[in-house]
């Protein structure tokens, strides 16, 4: 069973040694960042800033900074644990013929049964309302400002809650919500994601449209806003399957929106459909400042939160940081679905140097002439794939997280002349490199070896390989010999 709440999460983490409670006093402004920073930098633990002058509750960072806190706040030693977990789920499908029928349907009866069990839980009482303030003025929290030219304080790790007009379905994201004064924040819907296609269908019928954030709340359900989820499924029926356990929902007491009854704080209210004001500049993911751009306002109408509630926030900017290891980790949980899609798929790798989604390496088993570039459009046509500025196609035999290999199966085996396949497209909102906003060139290299079939008409030489009797005396001579050993041990990669 998965972490109930934010505190919850913390106690245990606590318990296990991997949080610090900081006394001394930190500031919200570039203090708790510089030190959040340093931290992650050093696979260090979470962090609970106790003094925060001007504010009256306690600020948690790098809450989810280690693949080893991912993996536990999701119930699992390993992110490969939970990924098989996912695997297990899209693979469900109808047995075949009678014998397949009599094995396969206590199993997939019992794991519909959970899937129908995890579906949130509506609560009419909730943690998130043991304090409801109506005159609201947002200079209470400590909201943080990350980075010296930032506009102004953001909240960087809200589970903002939006539905869709036309079908009354709730969907998630984590969008950034730079304050504006004591009751306005910009609302920065990037123009691909789902919270922006909602925002655009309440404004094409000149309706303001009811916004929630909900700040810190269970890992399950921070991680789920953050998950690839399609249009139209439940990112609360994600998080209840990843924790095992459903997401308990509270309706908000001024908005007709749910939001998670154990949230730490949640601030409702509403986007006009045709006011905007200027958001940014904002230290990105990117290692740059974004630029100024007319947002949407979320107008925050009324503010509740626990009797002693937990701020949680984040810090982005050059990877490594900790949305960078929350980027790897739905990369390697969420690796499934794009087998799903692509069987002939083996690894894929979205290295955290590439900024989350800008370079994706992916290892396939090569079938027929012209499939490395089948694959990479079909990745440029799935999801937020169609961010990725470069894809790099490889065989099934090379390890796409050696990125040593990677490039020497690059220098070796593509050919610039015949192998890139260049296109254009739609391209993350943050990205800086390509002149006009959102559309850009990608490119894809085909690293496969070639066969006579790809069209490649000499002989591809055969690779060296080591003898495997040499190999077998040079391994019973290292353990033999300790001098051996260590000068081994020493060179090892």
């Amino acid at each position: 069973m998965g972490f109930r709440s934010l505190g919850e999460f913390l106690e245990a983490l606590e318990g296990r040694g991997d949080l610090v409670r900081v006394k001394t006093p930190v500031s919200r402004d570039l203090e708790i960042t510089e030190l959040t920073q340093r931290v992650v930098r050093a696979d260090g633990p979470a962090l609970l800033f106790e003094n925060v002058p001007g504010a009256s509750m306690p600020v948690a960072t790098n809450v989810l900074g280690s693949s080893r806190r991912i993996a536990f706040a999701l119930g699992a030693e390993h992110l490969d644990e939970v990924a098989d977990r996912v695997d297990q789920l899209v693979r469900l499908k109808p047995p075949a013929g009678l014998v397949g029928a009599l094995r396969d349907l206590s199993g997939t009866i019992e794991t519909l049964s959970t899937l129908r069990s995890l579906g949130p839980k509506r609560v009419s009482r909730a943690p998130c309302q043991e304090v409801e303030e109506t005159d609201v003025d947002l200079g209470r929290l400590p909201i943080l400002k990350c980075w010296p030219k930032d506009g102004g304080r953001t909240i960087t790790f809200p589970v903002v809650v939006t539905k869709n007009p036309e079908t009354g379905e709730s969907h998630t994201g984590i969008y950034r919500l730079q304050q504006y004064g004591r009751d306005t924040l910009g609302m920065h819907f990037q123009v691909h994601r789902v919270g922006a296609s909602n925002y655009r269908k309440w404004a094409a019928r000149g309706e303001r449209m009811p916004i929630a954030a909900a700040i810190g709340i269970d890992p399950a359900t921070v991680f789920s806003g953050l998950a690839p989820v399609p249009e139209g499924i439940s990112n609360f029926v994600l998080a209840g399957f990843l924790r095992t356990e459903p997401v308990e929902l509270v309706p908000c007491r001024s908005i007709d929106l749910e939001v998670p009854a154990a949230a730490e704080i949640v601030l409702e209210g509403y986007v006009d459909p045709v006011e905007r004001a200027v958001e940014g500049p904002f230290g990105d993911h990117t290692g740059y400042y974004s630029a100024p751009e007319p947002f949407p306002v979320f107008h925050v109408t009324r503010v509740t939160h626990r009797a002693r509630p937990v701020y949680l926030g984040t810090v982005t900017g050059k990877p490594p940081t900790e949305d960078a290891v929350l980027g790897k980790a739905v990369e390697r949980v969420f690796r499934p679905l794009i087998r799903l899609v692509l069987p002939e798929v083996v690894d894929l790798n979205l290295p955290m140097e590439g900024l989350f989604i800008n370079v994706a390496i992916v290892s396939i088993r090569k079938s027929f002439p012209g499939h490395p570039r089948k694959v990479m459009h079909a990745l440029w046509g799935l999801g937020q794939m169609m961010f990725a500025r470069y894809i790099v196609v490889v065989d099934e035999d090379v390890d796409v997280h050696d990125l040593r290999e990677v490039l020497y199966r690059i220098g070796l085996q593509a050919d610039p002349a015949r192998d890139l396949e260049r296109v254009e497209g739609p391209v993350d909102q943050l990205s800086i490199s390509n002149p006009v906003p959102n559309v850009g060139g990608k490119v894809g290299i085909d690293a496969t070896r070639k066969r006579p079939e790809d069209g490649f008409p000499r002989p591809w030489p055969e690779e060296i390989r080591s003898d495997p009797a040499a190999v077998e005396a040079a391994e019973r001579a290292i353990r033999a010999d300790p001098t051996l050993a260590r000068l081994i041990s020493r060179s090892a990669p």
